[in-house]
């Protein structure tokens, strides 16, 4: 059994690592226009700053019409093929960062780079489905997902002092640049016939009555919810929250630090430790448990520091809550994304499971802004969004709780 495990490892990890890479390249100046953008939105060529809300969040919107259509180009060529044009779609969009000097031509770029991380993320999640067992599919999604996210840190950390040194435009084309050497990764380490191999004979449609069923729909629903709020509701409403507390900034060592750097900093955290947990979280889901019980524990841990999240506490213990629903999204994020391989694996639609759960990743990320805002319009409304949240977690807990007894592969269909 040991030696079946060692083989696979090994035959199987050098393609996620590649794919992973590739999208940590492309992804670098994506992360690095939401720390560098609000503040020289000028130097972009931009008349206001409510015009780079718009440009944040356009591209979030492309995915949700173009998914299917990526779903449906993967069931028609090869994984290399996919990637590559992907590449190539975020080389154009990050280059032109650089050269972008009014909002058109920005909303042209941000919806060419939606349409680029459609095929990215489809593609990368169709890579670890391809490469993985049983045995190590967890490990190889917590790679997957700890390796791409580099780009995250990359982008965040220097969009933070490189305008400074290069200026704002010199700085996008060497964020932009850095997707080149993806194409010669893709071109050289990724089969040609990945897709066909692994997916089967499916036919064009992406969506068809067999994805009505109870698995693939829990596993839709549960993305959805997750990341409308670890992407949606953290992401968008930490700096309020911070501020709320500590209106006066935070005191460390005598420097103040203000809510957005703080904020800034503890998902800059996240990102750093990401390439350790995720593999972590990843092979003890691999384990002869599986995955349903971390995957429990990490939802009702983080049920419990939400409901605390907009509660005023000491500086530290708050930290402290903080830093563990950030730990809980990325145990949670990896399990998910695993559960949803193991979906896609056992039945005879891999591709259109993976679209359908990208699809509703997507548009829980769209959701969870909007909706997080609405309710703290409201008063109160930061405890009632926390609230609704830790609701929320313990739901999607309960939903995969009552599948204790069933088998969690779904039978082919």
């Amino acid at each position: 059994m040991n030696s079946i495990q060692n083989s696979s490892e090994s035959t199987s990890k050098q393609p996620v690592v590649i794919v992973a890479l590739v999208i940590a390249l492309c992804l670098a100046a994506d992360s690095m226009l939401y720390i560098a953008l609000p503040i020289y939105w000028k130097e972009a060529g931009l008349g206001s700053l409510w015009e780079v809300g718009i440009i944040l969040s356009i591209n979030r919107f492309i995915r949700l019409p173009i998914n299917p259509l990526i779903g449906w180009l993967y069931n028609r060529i090869s994984l290399r093929q996919g990637l590559l044009i992907a590449v190539i779609c975020a080389l154009i969009s990050n280059l032109g960062y650089g050269l972008a000097n009014n909002l058109w031509s920005w909303i042209i770029l941000r919806c060419i780079w939606g349409i680029a991380w459609s095929l990215l993320s489809l593609g990368g999640l169709l890579t670890v489905t391809n490469y993985s067992t049983e045995y190590n599919r967890g490990q190889l999604m917590g790679t997957y997902n700890g390796l791409y996210r580099l780009g995250s840190l990359f982008g965040m950390l220097l969009g933070g002092f490189l305008p400074v040194i290069l200026g704002f435009s010199k700085m996008c084309l060497f964020f932009g640049s850095l997707a080149f050497f993806g194409i010669p990764l893709v071109l050289f380490f990724v089969s040609h016939d990945t897709v066909n191999n692994f997916a089967g004979k499916q036919g064009a449609k992406v969506f068809h009555r067999g994805l009505l069923i109870k698995p693939v729909i829990i596993v839709a629903l549960s993305g959805l919810l997750l990341n409308m709020l670890f992407r949606g509701l953290i992401n968008s409403t930490l700096s309020l929250v911070i501020k709320e507390h500590f209106a006066s900034g935070l005191v460390l060592g005598g420097i103040v630090i203000s809510a957005v750097a703080l904020s800034g900093v503890i998902q800059g955290a996240r990102w750093s430790w990401e390439p350790f947990l995720a593999i972590s979280f990843g092979r003890w889901s691999d384990g002869p448990k599986g995955r349903l019980p971390l995957f429990l524990a990490s939802l009702v841990i983080a049920a419990l520091a939400f409901s605390f999240v907009p509660i005023k506490l000491p500086m530290a213990l708050w930290i402290i809550v903080i830093l563990v629903v950030m730990l809980c999204g990325t145990s949670l994020t990896t399990l998910m994304d695993s559960l949803a391989s193991d979906t896609a694996k056992d039945s005879n639609s891999t591709i259109s499971v993976m679209t359908v759960y990208s699809i509703a990743g997507d548009l829980g990320a769209a959701l969870g802004p909007l909706i997080s805002y609405l309710i703290i319009g409201l008063e109160n409304g930061l405890i009632y969004s926390y609230s609704s949240a830790s609701v929320i977690l313990l739901i999607v807990a309960g939903l995969w709780y009552s599948r204790r007894f069933e088998d969690i592969k779904v039978q082919k269909y």
